[in-house]
Parts: structure tokens; sequence; C-alpha cells
């Protein structure tokens, strides 16, 4: 009894192939997330959750800070959880005894303002005030601001105010290149179209190249992708110049016509006297 097994060299061929594919679908597919959806806005609305989406580089990363003149430090997450308590976007630690964590706002209460080169992040709900603010819930307002040469900023705490009967408020500060508008770009529109041009020819050519090379087992110059029609490119190209540009054959003079005299011919006179005798 015979067994046809597949020869091993194919089979990491056809392995390497789809491990080139994976990699290239992770490369193309990795900033394909979106954490800030795990924000819910108070009221949802296409610009504030545009204004939100620009936030996304700083998702799942803590920022932590302190103002130095007490034993409190703040962490705060976007769209994350930045504490223990499930859905507390900002927190404050009390470092002094059993460092015990109180909520200035949670990321399911959620709102977003936006500027040219600032977003304004409120987070709402907190724990209750216990004898300040008619004992209302904590908010936290984050101001991030633009900075091109800081990718993540530090948390600052700017104030906490608690002395007036309601709205009270926590205000941090942060920097961070994810918000500055976009640079207009250099390039004109063809070099635009070269970049996506060669690209393309780049990505034909190496995929053209693998499949070549490990599913068909092509080798030399059979492993460039459509390596007969390039070949016949020359003589296409030749065949249509020649039958556009080029006549067949000398040219022939086209028949001309004669004009027709309006003057009758003059016939020419029978003469005999040389038949007459002599």
């Amino acid at each position: 009894m015979k067994v046809s097994m597949s020869p091993p060299h194919k089979a990491t061929s056809v392995w390497l192939l789809v491990l080139a594919v994976q990699l290239v679908l992770l490369v193309c597919g990795g900033q394909a997330s979106d954490d800030t959806k795990r924000c819910k806005l108070f009221s949802e609305s296409p610009a504030e959750r545009k204004v939100l989406s620009l936030l996304e580089p700083l998702t799942n990363k803590t920022f932590s800070g302190g103002s130095g003149k007490d034993s409190y430090t703040y962490q705060f997450q976007v769209c994350g959880d930045a504490g223990k308590t499930v859905g507390a976007g900002l927190v404050q630690i009390d470092q002094a005894g059993e460092k015990s964590e109180t909520v200035l706002g949670l990321y399911t209460a959620t709102q977003t303002i936006g500027g040219s080169d600032w977003v304004m992040l409120i987070y709402s709900n907190g724990t209750k005030y216990e004898a300040h603010c008619s004992k209302e819930m904590r908010k936290a307002i984050v101001m991030i601001s633009c900075n091109r040469g800081v990718e993540m900023g530090k948390l600052e705490v700017v104030l906490e105010e608690r002395e007036r009967e309601r709205d009270c408020f926590y205000l941090f500060e942060l920097d961070s290149s994810a918000v500055c508008p976009a640079l207009p770009s250099q390039l004109s529109a063809g070099s635009i179209i070269l970049i996506i041009g060669f690209v393309l020819l780049s990505v034909y050519l190496i995929c053209g190249f693998l499949y070549q090379r490990l599913i068909v087992g092509a080798k030399g110059l059979q492993q460039f992708p459509n390596y007969v029609f390039w070949t016949q490119v020359g003589n296409l190209a030749a065949d249509g110049c020649n039958f556009v540009c080029r006549t067949q054959g000398p040219e022939e003079e086209p028949p001309t016509y004669r004009g027709v005299s309006t003057e009758p011919e003059e016939q020419p006179e029978d003469r005999d006297d040389h038949l007459l005798p002599m």
C-alpha cells in the first residue's frame, strides 16, 4: 500500500506564506482598536464621540500625580479603570493610613469638550462629599492640552473647588501630542499618487514572488509574477505603435480629373488627294 505525503519543503513553504499573510494583517490592523467606546457619554452625539476619539492614543495607560501639599495622590485613565473600583476613571488615594481610595469620577458618566488644540474630559458621579457641596457627587475635569514634544505628560493637580454649594469639581492638567491638530501635508497630489503607486507595485511584486516561489514552485525568472505577460508587453506596444502611427506602404497619388474643354475640338480633314492618279 502506497501512502502519498506532501513534500516537507512544500508544507514548509505553505506555512511560511500563511505566516507572512498573518504578519501583514497584524501590522495593518494593529491600530484598529477603539477603546474610547468604553466611555459612556451623558448624551450620545457624533461631535462628542469624535472629540473623544482623539484620546485613543492615551487609552490603557495610567497617569499619576500629586499636589505635593498633602498626602493624596491621583490616578487617571482615559476610558479605563484607574483604581480598584470598576468604572472609576479618576481616583484619589490617601497615602496615609490604609491608603483608602476615593472615586472622583466615573468614565461611565463622561462629557467631552474640544477646541483647536485642547480637549476637556469630564468624569462625573464620583463618591459623595461628606460635609461639602451639599453632599453632591464628586466631579473631575481633566484639561488635556497640545504639546508636540510630549507624547504622554504627567498629571498635574490644579485645584479642588469645594467652597460652594453646588457644582464642585477637581481640576487637572495633562499635556499630550495626541490632541495637537494635524500639520498641513507638504506633499503634492502627484507625490501622493507616486507613493501609492509604489506601494501597490511593491505589494504586487512581493506577493506575486511569494506565490510563484512557494506555491507554484517556480525558479529563476519564472518567479516574477505574470512573467509571460510582461515579456510580451514590448511586442504588444510596438504592434500598437505600428498600427496607429506608421503607414503600411508607399502612398499612391489619388486619381485626378481632367478639365472639360468648352470649345469643340477640330476634326482632322479627310484628304484623299494622294489616292488620285497623277
